[in-house]
C-alpha cells in the first residue's frame, strides 16, 4: 500500500472514529436543551435528569450529527451540531493542501502568472535605440522623418553626424551605428539583409532607404524642403470601420492565460475527486464511512473540500496577478482586461462545478485505478476541445462561429464564453445565458452522478456499467 492510500485510510479511520465517540457520548449523556444548562453545572459538567428533552432521546441513525461544545453568552455552554459534510470537506482540505504537489503546483503557477504581469512591464519600459550616422548634409525635414520611423518600428532612432567616411564605417562595423547616410545618395550597412527579413534593423535600412530617396529627389527638382515633405508625407485619409474595435494584446494575453489556467485546474482538481473516490472504493474506506454517513454527504464533501482547494488557489494566482499589476502600473487593471480576468474566474467556479460530478460519478464506476484513464478520457475530451479551440481563436484574433457556438455548450463554454469576453466579441447577455445554461446542467448532472454514486461505490469484484447503474432500483 502507497503512503498516499495509507494517508487515505488513516484520515478516513480517524474519521469514523470521532464520529462514532460523538454518538457514544451523545447516548450516554442524553440530549440536552441548548439555554437550560445553569452556570453551576456547566462547571462541574453535570446535567440534572428535569432539563432532559423526553422528545429528543434518540438520534438520527442514518445520518448522525457530530456535536462540538462552544461557549455561549453569560458564560453558557450550548451544543451545536456538526453537520457530516463539513467533516468530510474538512479532510478532504487539510489533506490535499498538505500534500507536496499541491503546494509545489502553486508555487509554479504563481510564478508563472507573476512573469506575464512583470515581464511586459519591463517590456514597454525598455526600449531599443537604433543610431543613424549621417555624413554630409541633410535638410531637418529629412532628419525628422527619419527619427519619426522609430516609434513605427517599435525603436528610438537617433541620427548622429559623423565627422567623416572612415570614422562611419569603422562605427557601423563595430555596432556602434545601426546604418549609415552618405550624402543623402547611399545607406551603408554591416552586412547585407536576407529577403523577408523582418528585424528592426532590416526595415529600419529599408524605410531610411525609401524616405531619404524620395524626399531628396522633390528637393531637387526644385521644392523647397518643408514642401517636399508635405508631398512625402501627406496627411492620411480618414478610416471609418464597420465594426467596434477588437480588444488590443492585453486582453487577449489575459485571455490566454484565463484559459490555461482552467485547464490546469479542471483537469487537476477533477483527476483529485476521481482519484479519491477510486482510493475509497478500492480500499473498502468507503464502506466503513456510508456506515456512519449518507452516500451523498460522502460525495458532497469530497466536491466541496477539493473545490475549496482549487478555488483558494485560483484566488491566490489572481490576488497575486492583481497585486503585482497595481503595484507595477500594469494594463492588466484597465478596461476590459480586468474584465478578463473576472470573466475567467468566473468560469473557473462555474466549470468546476459541472465537472466534479462527472468525475465522482466515473470514478465510483471503477474497480481499481487501472481504470482510471479509460474513465477519464470520455470526461476530458470536451475539455480538450474547448481549450483547442479557445487557443486557436486567441492566436488567430477572431471569433469563429465553431467558438461562438460552443460558448453555448456548457461543457466547452468555461473556455470559450471568456475568449468571446477577451477578444470583445459577446455581449453581456450572452454571458448571462450561457452561464444560466451551464448552471442549469450542472444541477442535472449533480443529480445524475449523485444516483449513479449511490448505486455504485458499493458495488466490487468488477467493474461497473454506467447502463446498468442508471437502469437499476436504488435498494
Amino acid at each position: 500500500m502507497t503512503s498516499a492510500r495509507a494517508g487515505v485510510v488513516v484520515g478516513a479511520l480517524a474519521l469514523v472514529v470521532a464520529i462514532r465517540v460523538v454518538r457514544h457520548r451523545r447516548a450516554s449523556s442524553g440530549q440536552v436543551s441548548s439555554g437550560q444548562v445553569s452556570s453551576g453545572q456547566v462547571s462541574s459538567g453535570q446535567v440534572s435528569s428535569g432539563q432532559v428533552s423526553s422528545g429528543q432521546a434518540s438520534a438520527d441513525s442514518a445520518s448522525p450529527a457530530p456535536v462540538r461544545r462552544v461557549v455561549g453568552r453569560w458564560g453558557r455552554r450550548r451544543e451545536r451540531a456538526r453537520p457530516p459534510l463539513a467533516l468530510v470537506a474538512g479532510r478532504e482540505i487539510r489533506e490535499r493542501t498538505r500534500s507536496r504537489f499541491f503546494v509545489i503546483g502553486t508555487v509554479v503557477l504563481v510564478l508563472g502568472v507573476a512573469a506575464g504581469v512583470v515581464v511586459p512591464v519591463l517590456q514597454r519600459g525598455h526600449r531599443g535605440v537604433d543610431r543613424v550616422g549621417v555624413v554630409g548634409h541633410l535638410s531637418t525635414p529629412i532628419v525628422r522623418s527619419i527619427e519619426a520611423l522609430g516609434p513605427v518600428l517599435g525603436t528610438s532612432v537617433v541620427v548622429v553626424p559623423e565627422p567623416g567616411i572612415a570614422a562611419a564605417t569603422a562605427g557601423v562595423s563595430d555596432g556602434n551605428l545601426t546604418l549609415l547616410v552618405v550624402d543623402g545618395r547611399q545607406v551603408v550597412v554591416r552586412r547585407p539583409f536576407a529577403p523577408g527579413n523582418t528585424s528592426t534593423a532590416a526595415l529600419l535600412s529599408e524605410e531610411v532607404a525609401r524616405v531619404v530617396a524620395l524626399q531628396s529627389g522633390l528637393e531637387k527638382a526644385g521644392l523647397s524642403p518643408p514642401e517636399a515633405a508635405r508631398l512625402a508625407h501627406p496627411a492620411p485619409l480618414p478610416v471609418r470601420a464597420l465594426q467596434s474595435q477588437m480588444i488590443g494584446s492585453t486582453g487577449r494575453t489575459v485571455g490566454l492565460y484565463g484559459v490555461v489556467l482552467t485547464f490546469i485546474l479542471l483537469t487537476q482538481y477533477g483527476m483529485w475527486v476521481l482519484m479519491g473516490v477510486v482510493e475509497e472504493k478500492a480500499s473498502r474506506i468507503a464502506e466503513v464511512l456510508l456506515s456512519v454517513i449518507r452516500p451523498r454527504q460522502l460525495l458532497g464533501g469530497k466536491v466541496l473540500g477539493i473545490g475549496t482547494v482549487g478555488l483558494g488557489q485560483a484566488a491566490v494566482v489572481v490576488g497575486v496577478a492583481l497585486g503585482l499589476a497595481g503595484a507595477l502600473h500594469s494594463t492588466l487593471l484597465q478596461g476590459a482586461a480586468l474584465t478578463s480576468v473576472v470573466m475567467a474566474l468566473l468560469w473557473v467556479v462555474l466549470g468546476y462545478a459541472l465537472y466534479c460530478w462527472v468525475y465522482a460519478a466515473a470514478g465510483s464506476l471503477a474497480e481499481r485505478q487501472e481504470h482510471v484513464q479509460a474513465l477519464a478520457f470520455p470526461v476530458q475530451l470536451p475539455i480538450l476541445v474547448g481549450y483547442l479551440v479557445s487557443l486557436t481563436a486567441l492566436a488567430s484574433g477572431n471569433a469563429s462561429l465553431l467558438l461562438r457556438v460552443i460558448a453555448f455548450v456548457p461543457p466547452t463554454a468555461p473556455f470559450a464564453m471568456p475568449v468571446l469576453v477577451s477578444l470583445g466579441a459577446a455581449s453581456w447577455w450572452e454571458v448571462v445565458v450561457s452561464a444560466a445554461l451551464t448552471a442549469g446542467t450542472t444541477v442535472v448532472v449533480a443529480r445524475v452522478a449523485t444516483r449513479v454514486y449511490t448505486r455504485a461505490i458499493l458495488r466490487t469484484g468488477q467493474r461497473v456499467r454506467l447502463r446498468s447503474v442508471l437502469g437499476s432500483r436504488a435498494t
